[in-house]
């Protein structure tokens, strides 16, 4: 079996929310992969299932790590994709943390198309972050897309007319679409000058906009601080380049003249990005 229910029975759900982000491709600044782990910490705590590795990785490329446990003993951490569970604000929540697969798409994705189905979600909504022409000393852009026009006029989302590479996101998306589940996605825009730092601020404006999307009011606070903290070490590290500082303020005029990244024009990077990057 890829799929393991950790405690056996099906928690009481009342259509729950499926959210679902993973490292890799589809996550630039580990922006959605820090989004959904500090979703699941705080919304989704209980753990639900798990998609086993074994079939879906190469191991070659994405390596199992070792560490030493409380007692001192070597313990082999394999790439997790985990869901678990929760209920906020009166809403049930399931999150989907994971790992993008190397291996076997079609039949990782119908894992979570089977969970979706028998937990009776109302939405799957996926997060992504993308690299991006923006500045890091602005709101961070945030679109929300989707393929479905009803879910489109519903979320008051971005109807996806993307074509070109995609990544586990992308399949994922296609894969509930054909099961009859609502789909969406948000996606958020990491400064393309900083690709490698992870990207608190780009986790807090996913969080935010899924809190906004789901309606479950939350508290931001501890995201808020090192949000505020990674844009003043990005700042600090930028002042030390004249380059790099005559760069970001064309990036503030053009941010400011077009009052932020539009949704329309945030959609264009996203699909810019997806046909530009090659895999990992």
């Amino acid at each position: 079996m890829d799929l393991r229910w950790i405690d056996g029975e099906r928690p009481p759900l009342v259509r729950p929310v499926l959210i679902a982000a993973f490292e890799g491709w589809n996550d630039a600044g580990d922006a959605a992969s820090l989004a959904a782990q500090w979703l699941a910490d705080r919304w989704a705590p209980e753990p639900l299932a798990e998609i086993d590795a074994e079939e879906f990785f190469d191991f070659t490329t994405t390596r199992p790590r070792v560490h030493l446990d409380d007692e001192g003993d070597r313990v082999i951490e394999w790439p997790a994709n985990i869901f678990t569970w929760g209920t906020t604000s009166g809403t049930d929540v399931v999150v989907l943390v994971g790992t993008e697969p190397q291996l076997h798409w079609r039949r990782f994705c119908a894992q979570i198309v089977d969970v979706a189905h028998s937990i009776d979600a109302r939405l799957v909504l996926t997060l992504g972050a993308l690299l991006a022409e923006v500045p890091h000393s602005r709101p961070t852009s945030v679109v929300g897309t989707a393929a479905d026009p009803a879910i489109v006029q519903r979320l008051e989302l971005t109807p996806s007319r993307y074509e070109g590479p995609t990544g586990i996101v992308g399949v994922l998306g296609d894969a509930c679409r054909r099961a009859g589940l609502a789909g969406a996605s948000l996606w958020a825009a990491v400064p393309a000058y900083v690709p490698g730092a992870p990207s608190p601020k780009a986790a807090l404006a996913l969080v935010e906009h899924t809190a906004e999307l789901v309606g479950v009011p939350t508290v931001v606070t501890d995201l808020e601080i090192a949000a505020a903290a990674y844009e003043r070490q990005v700042s600090e590290i930028v002042a030390e380049d004249e380059e790099m500082t005559g760069y970001l303020e064309t990036l503030e005029e053009r941010f400011d003249r077009d009052e932020g990244a539009s949704t329309a024009s945030l959609a264009e990077e996203v699909e810019r990005f997806l046909r530009n990057r090659s895999p990992d």
